[in-house]
């Protein structure tokens, strides 16, 4: 017992004791905060109606707050450890005000992350993303605790170390580039409203197509209609340009613009036959004889004039037909009334004359729309040879064979009906 007595009453023991002393306190108040109080904190989170405590819990932030309670006893139990050096005093007291300015930066930082992904949840957070202003946010935070850890740590102050950094600002903004880019850029786009998580974009110079799925700090994650990721620099949509299809899902309605080239020899004027034939048709029923009356007292009005065929009015297959495709149109019920609806005839070319359909379905989903699309096109297509019209359509190898068989069959067709006139006068 005396030898256990001197022990003790050494300085150097003494300073053992008490610093193992001090570190059992310290991890039995960190067990105590991470087995009870975390615990009864994660029940009563569950327990309210409130979101905010499930996802501060979540995210951890609780958790850091637990683990800088031993940093702090250590802090503060230093000066009740005898005979401890002031050197290595103030080494310790340094070292954990870091850790403690270290685990009060991480719990920040796991609130704003929680705080971001509450705000996610909103029908707001749905349209525009915080993601890269909380990003910025956490880097200033990192940046202001690296300096108050090195301050607490080399024990100088804030402000000559400031300094330094001024000094070395050209370094950083050099450094920084691509996050300055991003959140100026990030800014734009937040507060012009040019871009929300869910938006269609099309940026054909990035190989972008498709959905955006993630807007950050410094880059746009859109997934392109192939199920591949295209990763957009943020400035690039600043500064480059790039169509957004929001407007047309807001509207709700998609645009048809596709034409019908038709054959310029098939057009020509309808005689009564065939414009008997056409009143037939249920959406000419009321076109035809109104644009009878019309072209009636047209030809009336010219008088002795109306005796030459080339001064008349006439109905032509072709404008008969835009009058029944616009009909079509407006009776569809897959075509939206509210948009702009009208056929339209654009300049002949080579390819022949261009009858253009302008309208809007009443979907915007892919499919649906290609499908509406698809039938209105089959319908034209086939109905066109009642109207006498043929669609242009260059030749084939397969029209350069049928010329050229009949041109080897007319001369045997010739030299036949000539021994049969011959035999017959014989």
């Amino acid at each position: 017992m005396q030898v256990v007595q001197d022990l003790i009453n050494l300085p150097w023991m003494r300073t053992v004791l008490g610093l193992l002393a001090l570190l059992a306190l310290a991890w039995l108040a960190g067990q105590l905060v991470q087995r009870v109080l975390l615990r009864l904190l994660r029940g009563i989170a569950r327990r309210t109606v409130t979101r905010w405590d499930d996802a501060l819990v979540s995210y951890g932030t609780f958790r850091w707050l637990a683990r800088a309670v031993p940093a702090l006893i250590v802090q503060y139990g230093i000066v009740w450890v005898p005979d401890v050096p002031d050197n290595v005093e103030s080494l310790i007291g340094n070292v954990m005000t870091a850790l403690v300015v270290f685990f009060l930066v991480m719990a920040l930082s796991t609130a704003l992350s929680a705080s971001e992904d509450m705000y996610q949840r909103t029908p707001r957070g749905q349209q525009r993303s915080i993601k890269g202003l909380v990003q910025m946010v956490k880097i200033g935070l990192f940046i202001v605790a690296a300096l108050v850890i090195i301050a607490s740590v080399t024990g100088k102050q804030v402000g000559l170390l400031l300094s330094g950094v001024g000094a070395m600002s050209a370094v950083l903004m050099l450094i920084f580039k691509d996050t300055i880019l991003g959140f100026v850029a990030g800014v734009q786009l937040s507060s012009n409203d040019m871009l929300r998580v869910g938006d269609w974009i099309e940026m054909p110079q990035l190989n972008a197509d498709g959905d955006v799925i993630d807007i950050a700090l410094h880059t746009v994650k859109v997934r392109n209609w192939d199920k591949t990721i295209t990763t957009i620099p943020s400035w690039r949509l600043i500064s480059d340009s790039y169509k957004n299809w929001r407007g047309m899902q807001e509207v709700g309605g998609r645009r048809i613009k596709r034409a019908l080239y038709i054959d310029a020899t098939s057009v020509h004027f309808l005689d009564d036959a065939e414009i008997q034939r056409l009143s037939r048709l249920r959406l000419l029923a009321d076109y035809l004889p109104a644009k009878e009356r019309d072209v009636a007292q047209w030809n009336q009005a010219l008088g002795d004039a109306a005796a030459l065929p080339a001064n008349r009015r006439r109905l032509t297959n072709l404008g008969t037909f835009r009058a029944y495709v616009q009909a079509y149109l407006d009776r569809h019920p897959q075509i939206h009334r509210e948009l702009t609806c009208m056929v339209r005839q654009l300049d002949s070319g080579p390819q022949g004359i261009p009858l253009e359909l302008y309208c809007f379905t009443t979907t915007v989903v892919w499919a649906e729309y290609e499908g509406i699309q698809a039938d209105i096109f089959d319908h034209l297509f086939a109905l066109l040879p009642e109207f006498d019209l043929a669609l242009y359509q260059q030749p084939s190898g397969q029209d350069v064979r049928a010329a050229l068989a009949v041109r080897r069959e007319a001369p045997a067709e010739s030299a036949a009906g000539r021994l049969a006139v011959e035999h017959a006068e014989a």
